[in-house]
């Protein structure tokens, strides 16, 4: 996963933080990543960076959410890094086609959000035992939008997987209320600029 790391480091090292906040958040990440090789990786503890997806419906009036298998709680898509995703942004294409069901979704290659949190349940599933540190994922989170009539299909890490409107979400979340303000403005500013929509599709990954 050393391409991986690297384009991750890319990718952060340039990104326009669009607050003080991110900007803290991406100099955090930058700094995890310039300290750890292993830093895409699970097995990289307590903290490593994970890709997630918000998807949009093809109006921007809609998200796409995942009701956690354990957190039990609804999120965008996405997930853990793996050994096959060579772009940062792979990794988010590849989750949120995994966990949505759909397979032809548009994804913009610039991330839309940092976030850091503690997961108390992510677990290394190669240790042997359990080292008792409370994971926080760095998590990189970037846009997607689906085609129009896009039917989603529940994952086996999912209890439910549903559109919702983006101004009534089930649990909001200032984080995820906040990534859902961000990507409506980075899909109207595409939507409306002179070449229209520029997400690239995300069926295959990035070589």
């Amino acid at each position: 996963m050393s391409g991986l790391h690297d384009d991750a480091l890319a990718v952060l090292r340039s990104w326009p933080a669009p607050d003080a906040d991110q900007e803290q958040a991406r100099r955090r990440y930058v700094a995890h990543l310039e300290a750890h090789p292993d830093g895409m990786r699970r097995s990289c503890r307590p903290d490593h960076l994970t890709a997630s997806t918000l998807v949009l419906s093809d109006d921007g009036e809609h998200v796409l959410l995942t009701l956690h298998a354990k957190a039990e709680r609804w999120f965008q898509l996405g997930g853990h890094c793996e050994p096959g995703d060579h772009l940062l942004h792979d990794a988010a294409s590849r989750e949120a086609r995994e966990e949505s069901g759909v397979p032809d979704l548009r994804l913009d290659p610039v991330p839309v959000q940092l976030s850091e949190h503690a997961v108390p349940f992510c677990r290394d599933p190669s240790a042997s035992t359990d080292d008792g540190l409370t994971v926080h994922h760095l998590d990189v989170r970037f846009l997607a939008v689906a085609p129009p009539g896009s039917v989603p299909a529940v994952s086996e890490e999912s209890l439910d997987v549903r559109w919702w409107p983006a101004d009534a979400l089930p649990d909001p979340d200032p984080d995820l209320v906040d990534l859902v303000r961000l990507a409506r403005e980075r899909w109207t500013q595409s939507a409306n600029s002179d070449g229209g929509m520029t997400f690239a599709p995300s069926d295959q990954p990035s070589r």
